[in-house]
């Protein structure tokens, strides 16, 4: 039996071997003993406090796998590909995954190799992962993002409700669940749900003291964006709604010599993201501008400001997105730009993307009679989807196809893969019998065996451009003679630069009338509450806008912070700052606009600044160059 001492010592050299830390951050090193002694936990620590450490690091000490809970493939394999750059074993399980390769996942954990292994709450119906997890010894069970269990929650997902029948099956187990955004009412469902007993649980307070908060209301948004970026040293990431809004405004700043700035979204290749992704995790003054694709599984600490082009959908997204800046402790800004033009388009768009149900059963009618998918019948092939196809048959917007689309994909109904990815492909027949193919068939399958190893076996991931660099083809002309071969059965092909769709679920009209659609009615009306509550924080100019966040997350009589755009306009309302002498050393630089100013001088307000520039102009001290520019006068 190891002692208390010599425990206490293997937590600290695990935490220095494969995180680098000498130390742990606020609750942790709690929850890691309540875990590591078996206690069921509940965990709310806000984005940057190091959740997942809290179950990674007790999975290496305790025997056996971890089984971890998580709502996204993308934050499944970000996570995964992270613990594998420590040197950690883990794996994840997922729907893409085929036969063969889920088989070797199952085999090292039994065989005690994988210390944490990623599945979807879905998966925990599945009769082959019951049947494998029997031969598996699990050390506990972490529940990730469990906000999702809660019909209040802003991602809610009724399969989390298949946790507390998988824990009846395994009472001895122990669970943890984790959470960085729940109100009191989320956190009180996640205890009855998941039916925790005793439950320690460990929750940190949402204030964020270094993170100052502006709401900034501007028609001109680039301008905006420019104005604060010109001046920047520093990495941040500035979160816009859609992909075309990413590249546009990365091109509009580099047009205009801003040079330490990329775009990121789902579009991007999987090798794409990654180079853009490191680059900006090693650089001191990148500036990412990305769709909410972009955040998952980001540990860096020196990150100065998040600028929100656009509102964000609700609340918790934005307290989680601003909460990636300063988690070094160090002063950081969060800005929020908006207009009320925007917010009267944001509800259109929002109640142009939610079909009624006439229109929701016509989306996955289509869907089914399109691949030829009768009642209770589920295909084991992979489709590929045109969009355009499925508009042009309904009469239906892009925006309320892709919100089904999303919710099918959520409720693992099906599996939709629409970012750009590797293709797939598996021979259809016995390599042995190629020599009784036509000539041409049989010439080209013979280059395919050659340069793409193991489509004799299992469907293989491949690209089209290295095999067109292997055997001098152009990529157009093998993606053509593979859709012929794949015509005449010959082999399963899988373009992964195009949209594809795997049904995970048999037809089930009964409940796509009944259970699916009283779903989705559900999760669009949570959705839209969530749109009002934020569009309320927006707008509102007379409370603190921490305080606003604070109470939102149930914490009550706390104080206002003092440095937040609202607290900033009752500050110098009260007195005016005297900000006249700041104002003299940075024009005496260089001439600048009212603009300029605001954002050198730690982003006062303008009228403040407008105040003292209008008692410089009358001292003679200042003068104006033009009717934006002021400059120090030498008369």
């Amino acid at each position: 039996m190891i002692s208390q001492q010599d425990f206490q010592k293997l937590k600290y050299d695990t935490l220095k071997y494969f995180w680098g830390y000498d130390s742990f951050r606020d609750s942790q090193e709690e929850i890691i003993n309540a875990v590591i002694n078996e206690n069921d936990s509940l965990v709310l620590l806000p984005t940057g406090a190091g959740k997942s450490l809290c179950y990674q690091l007790p999975a290496l000490l305790k025997e056996g796998t971890c089984l971890v809970i998580s709502p996204l493939l993308a934050l499944m394999k970000d996570q995964v590909s992270q613990l594998k750059q420590r040197g950690i074993e883990a794996e994840y399980l997922s729907s893409e995954l085929d036969e063969y390769d889920a088989e070797a996942v199952y085999d090292r954990c039994k065989d005690s190799l994988t210390k944490l292994l990623y599945v979807s709450p879905e998966r925990l119906t599945n009769a082959q992962f019951l049947q494998n997890i029997e031969e598996i010894q699990l050390s506990f069970i972490a529940v990730d993002e469990a906000h999702c269990i809660s019909e209040w929650g802003q991602d809610f997902r009724p399969s989390y409700q298949n946790i507390k029948e998988f824990r009846k099956n395994h009472p001895k187990i122990p669970c943890l669940a984790l959470t960085a955004t729940a109100t009191p009412k989320v956190l009180e469902e996640i205890k009855n749900k998941l039916e925790l007993k005793k439950p320690f649980v460990f929750q940190k307070s949402f204030k964020r003291e270094n993170i100052r908060i502006f709401m900034d209301e501007v028609s001109d948004k680039f301008q905006r964006v420019f104005d604060i970026l010109k001046h920047n040293n520093d990495s941040g990431i500035v979160y816009v709604r859609t992909r075309k809004d990413a590249e546009m405004l990365s091109e509009f700043l580099k047009k205009n010599q801003v040079k330490n700035v990329d775009y990121f979204h789902a579009g991007l290749t999987t090798k794409e993201k990654n180079t853009r992704q490191s680059h900006w995790n090693n650089s001191d003054n990148q500036v990412l501008i990305s769709t909410n694709a972009f955040g998952m599984g980001i540990d860096k600490d020196n990150v100065r400001f998040v600028i929100h082009y656009s509102p964000a959908p609700s609340l918790e997204n934005f307290y989680q997105e601003i909460g990636r800046a300063g988690r070094d402790g160090k002063d950081s800004f969060a800005f929020l730009l908006w207009n009320q033009q925007e917010l009267l388009n944001f509800d259109e768009i929002l109640k142009n993307q939610i079909p009624n149900k006439a229109e929701f059963l016509k989306i996955i009618t289509y869907l089914y009679s399109i691949f030829q998918v009768a009642e209770n019948e589920l295909p084991e092939k992979v489709f590929q989807l045109n969009i355009q196809g499925i508009q042009n048959f309904t009469r239906l917007s892009k925006a309320k196809i892709s919100n089904v689309l999303n919710f099918l994909h959520n409720q693992e109904i099906i599996y939709h893969n629409d970012n750009k990815s590797l293709s797939s492909m598996e021979l259809l027949f016995n390599a042995e019998e190629i020599d009784q193919l036509p000539q041409k068939d049989a010439y080209f399958i013979e280059l395919l065996l050659r340069t793409v190893s193991g489509i004799t076996t299992h469907k293989v991931m491949f690209s089209e451009q290295q095999v067109s660099n292997k055997i001098g083809v152009s990529v157009p002309l093998i993606k053509e003679r593979l859709k012929e071969l794949q015509q005449k059965n010959y082999l399963e092909y899988v373009d992964g630069a195009l949209s594809s769709i795997k049904f995970l679920r048999p037809r089930d009209e009964r409940a796509i009338n009944a259970a699916y659609w009283k779903l989705f009615e559900h999760i669009q009306k949570n959705k839209i509450q969530k749109w009002e509550e934020i569009k309320f924080f927006i707008e509102n100019n007379d409370y603190c806008k921490m305080k606003l966040i604070l109470a939102y997350f149930g914490e009550k009589n706390t104080k206002n912070c003092g440095q937040c755009s609202v607290c900033e306009k009752n500050k110098q309302s009260i007195f005016g700052k005297n900000i006249s002498q700041q104002i003299i050393n940075l024009l005496a630089k260089k001439p600048s606009t009212i603009e300029d100013l605001s954002v050198q001088l730690n982003y006062h307000s303008k009228n403040n600044i407008l105040e003292n520039l209008i008692f410089l102009l009358d001292s003679g001290k200042v003068k104006m160059l033009n009717f934006r520019t002021y400059a120090l006068n030498h008369e």
